[in-house]
């Protein structure tokens, strides 16, 4: 599938600025004034929309082919300014430090544990160790798993200190939104978060396969993109 087709702008500029977006704290009119040195003219609200549009997009091929890479996983959440509310974004890595899934939930409950949880098992399986913290949300939901044969009660462990891989994931999409512009949706947070966490996912792969020398965000994406098969 051509998810450029019908673009008023190349694949090379969009890529640019939603790579760069995404990797790096910059706002839409630092992205504006990146492409104005190139000779490249574009409004900041298009950068947004292109954001918005491709975050979904990356979401979906990433969640469509990723697995396991050990059975050996870890699972928290963080806060999320959303519009003066706190949102929570879930979190599930394996023991390599690489994404399994990601989600932004309104609040931090049984039930946003339980989905999340649950989709992550359904997709890859059941893990030997799944650690997490002691929230009672969170506790409350991995019981009910486990009575429901997705998860063994052997498994399941409690530790903080574990935990503390996905604490510099966390700081890292926190990092992101220093000089972005603070998120006034769920919606926008969502898609723009889901553009975040692939592009920080395809680099600590990139990290552990190859040497970050070189290392360009849009030529990864470039490769990203030519590694799903049509549709």
């Amino acid at each position: 599938m051509n998810h450029f087709k019908g673009r008023h702008f190349q694949k090379d500029i969009i890529l640019v600025a939603v790579g760069y977006y995404f990797k790096y704290s910059l706002s839409y009119r630092d992205i504006v004034k990146l492409l104005r040195d190139r000779g490249v003219s574009v409004h900041h609200t298009t950068v947004m929309r292109w954001v918005h549009h491709y975050g979904l997009i990356f979401k979906a091929l990433w969640r469509r082919h990723q697995t396991a890479h050990t059975k050996s996983w870890r699972m928290d959440e963080t806060y999320i300014n959303v519009k003066g509310h706190w949102t929570y974004l879930y979190h599930a890595f394996d023991s390599n430090g690489l994404a399994l899934d990601f989600e932004l939930r309104k609040h931090r409950d049984y039930a946003a544990a339980y989905h999340f949880l649950k989709r992550l098992l359904t997709t890859n399986g059941r893990p030997e160790r799944l650690v997490t913290d002691q929230y009672r949300a969170t506790l409350k939901a991995v019981k009910y798993l486990i009575k429901q044969d997705y998860l063994s009660k052997s498994a399941h462990q409690c530790s903080k200190y574990r935990n503390n891989l996905i604490e510099q994931d966390h700081r890292f999409v926190k990092r992101h939104r220093v000089r972005s512009v603070s998120f006034q949706s769920i919606r926008t947070a969502r898609v723009t978060l889901s553009g975040v966490e692939i592009v920080h996912a395809i680099r600590k792969r990139t990290r552990r396969e190859l040497s970050l020398i070189g290392f360009s965000v849009v030529d990864e994406l470039e490769v990203f993109l030519a590694a799903q098969p049509s549709t």
